[in-house]
């Protein structure tokens, strides 16, 4: 199949990447500094947090939500439409993996082609007929093809970095800087671990709305039907507000992943990792409506 670089996207996650870098640097450079008693243990979080993200991604994604790798005995007509839509999409076969939960969703995460997870629910795989999974799953791949899934991997390290820091940075007492300092060190790592957060966190949101329209794209160009992939979009957005409010506060971290976020209320669409799903839908139908002028031309 044809595959067009998506520049606008790529732009982004190289502009994401930029800024969450200087992020870093200086969020790193706060923390040394505020550790100053504990720099060694500090700079062991701040820089093995990374690399270890990095490169067990995967495995760290699917044990934060409960789910498991399955193999082809247990999963065959799964494991059928990934490695088929791999081959579509000109892919390594990715792993495939299974969450047990009646939410109709799924993710794709890994560092990159040769290690990349495409994860669904069982909810999922209840509700959506053969074409409509196929969507999903080629929308998941279009993230591995265009590498966006590790550019979110990595970006989500400043956030839970940050969240570490103001829900745990007292307990290494701040080190002489605290002690000199009274509580004006605890005040300024508690500020810049804040700030950290809300702008990492707005810049992943950013990112991430973009990347669902280039993922909903490619998906629809891997399999040739974008009706599919709308139909299966409204059929998760409808079983959404049938969700359990704890399962929905349990899987909010990861929305940025998931095809359709746990969400609710005005408050909580407004700062959404997607964009709405009736939008999607519509750039999908518009998508059709061009695919068939080619083909009738």
């Amino acid at each position: 199949m044809e595959w067009n670089a998506d520049w606008g996207l790529r732009a982004r996650m190289a502009l994401t990447m930029l800024l969450l870098f200087a992020l870093y640097v200086v969020f790193a450079g706060v923390i040394a500094w505020y550790f100053g008693g504990g720099l060694l243990v500090m700079a062991l979080v701040v820089c093995g947090f990374p690399i270890a993200q990095y490169f067990f991604s995967d495995r760290l994604t699917l044990w934060s939500v409960g789910a498991h790798e399955v193999s082809e005995d247990d999963y065959p007509h799964l494991h059928g439409v990934v490695g088929r839509l791999a081959q579509q999409a000109d892919l390594p076969k990715p792993t495939v993996a299974v969450m047990d939960s009646e939410a109709p969703n799924a993710f794709a995460t890994g560092r990159s082609k040769d290690h990349a997870v495409v994860c669904v629910t069982t909810g999922l795989l209840d509700t959506l007929n053969d074409e409509e999974l196929s969507g999903v799953v080629a929308h998941e791949l279009a993230h591995v093809k265009n590498r966006d899934m590790m550019v979110m991997t990595m970006a989500s390290v400043l956030t839970v970095l940050a969240v570490f820091v103001l829900r745990w940075g007292w307990l290494f007492g701040g080190g002489r800087n605290r002690n000199q300092n009274g509580g004006g060190a605890i005040i300024v790592a508690i500020a810049a671990s804040l700030a950290v957060y809300v702008v990492s966190y707005l810049l992943i949101r950013a990112l991430s709305r973009y990347r669902e329209y280039a993922a909903d794209r490619g998906g629809a160009l891997i399999t040739g039907n974008p009706a599919a992939l709308a139909s299966a979009l409204l059929k998760i957005d409808g079983r959404m507000d049938r969700v359990p409010t704890e399962d929905m506060r349990e899987q909010a971290e990861m929305n940025a992943f998931f095809i359709i976020p746990f969400s609710g209320g005005t408050l909580t669409r407004l700062f959404s990792t997607h964009p709405t799903t009736e939008k999607r839908v519509e750039r999908l139908r518009a998508l059709e409506r061009e695919m068939e002028t080619t083909v009738s031309a």
